[in-house]
């Protein structure tokens, strides 16, 4: 079976499209078939002279004149530049030249594609961007993870199931454990929309994972592993966790840096320093996946180097062979209950609500 082609975003990062050309030219040699989507007059010099001479095999470069900004109106750059390298790459697969696409371009274009084009998996009524954290003996999976500001009852059960699929592949698991973000884990913390949540994932039992109830903030002991939640909860979640992880990593150096002893101290647990760097760092993971379309895409974060892309081309190769999307199709359909359930809740809730207004 031949490898998956991947279609790489070459003008979607903060320092495009060099550590794009870079991350091409590294997974080709490692065995990957690229598609490098992007302006040709660009990317062919840059190709050459990261390649030292001859590109690589594996690699064709596809024009895109064309460029979606970080700080366009993503719904309204999707549809105004069909010709951009973002939407392209997502073309290139509906055309079945690429079985995935990986950008570190604008997060909410990427959805939008994704919306528009890849369209959601029957049954999905939001995807949703899922990332990994660290956690005591591992990483869980967050979702959503800044997709959907505003979510109902049903999107969190629906990102339940995804990201549980998805963590089962992960880590090989069949039934990984599974809980939703709350301020609390007595019964009734949170909001309506954790609380309904709670109650139908509660009441319906499933094969794809074990739920164990609300998780608060302290995620990352091991308990779990996937979390549940809003995207604007868990985007500030996923923000505040990187912002900490960096700054008690700096004040670890300044610290070592002052203290000869505390230098020492630091060359020893190295090892157990670069372990935790391999749990956190895009470089070792890659990107996030956008679940519930009906094609892969990987999300990149925009400052992504070369290491960082060419992780990411592999892990959506790896996804790809590993039958990731039709994983998860199949999983939405064997939940209906639990969909119906999470509708009925706010079907009740609404009929309440206009009762009282009343």
């Amino acid at each position: 079976m031949p490898a998956p082609r991947i279609a790489l975003d070459a003008f979607g990062g903060d320092a495009c499209p060099e550590p794009e050309v870079e991350a091409a030219v590294a997974a080709a040699r490692a065995g990957y078939q690229l598609l490098l989507v992007g302006d040709e007059a660009r990317l062919g010099p840059l190709l050459e002279r990261a390649a030292g001479g001859a590109v690589p095999d594996g690699i064709e470069v596809v024009h895109a004149p064309d460029v979606i900004a970080m700080d366009d109106t993503p719904a309204r750059a999707v549809r105004q530049k069909p010709e951009a390298s973002m939407p392209r790459a997502f073309d290139l697969v509906l055309e079945g030249r690429a079985e995935a696409v990986v950008s570190a371009g604008n997060s909410g274009a990427m959805l939008a594609c994704g919306l528009f084009k890849f369209r959601r998996i029957r049954g999905v009524d939001r995807p949703a961007i899922c990332t990994r954290l660290p956690m005591r003996g591992g990483y869980f999976q967050l979702l959503d993870a800044g997709a959907n500001v505003e979510c109902r009852p049903v999107n969190l059960v629906q990102f339940a199931v995804l990201g549980a699929v998805y963590q089962a592949i992960q880590l090989g698991r069949e039934r990984p454990r599974l809980a939703v973000l709350a301020n609390g884990t007595e019964e009734g913390k949170g909001t309506d929309l954790t609380r309904a949540a709670h109650q139908c994932l509660r009441e319906h039992p499933s094969p794809n994972f074990e739920y164990r109830g609300y998780i608060e903030g302290n995620m990352f002991r091991g308990d779990v592993d996937v979390v549940v939640t809003d995207g604007f909860t868990g985007n500030i979640a996923l923000k505040v966790a990187e912002a900490a992880g960096a700054f008690i990593g700096d004040e670890i150096k300044a610290l070592a840096r002052g203290r000869a002893r505390l230098a020492l101290g630091g060359m020893l647990l190295r090892p157990a320093f670069q372990h935790v760097r391999e749990l956190v760092h895009p470089d070792y993971y890659g990107g996030a996946p956008l679940l519930g379309v009906r094609h892969l895409a990987i999300i990149c974060h925009g400052s992504s180097g070369a290491r960082t892309l060419t992780t990411a081309i592999a892990q959506a190769a790896r996804l790809v062979e590993q039958e990731l999307t039709p994983k998860l199709t199949r999983a939405i359909e064997e939940h209906g209950a639990l969909t119906d359930a999470a509708k009925g809740t706010e079907a009740a809730a609404g009929a309440v609500a206009k009762e009282n207004a009343s």
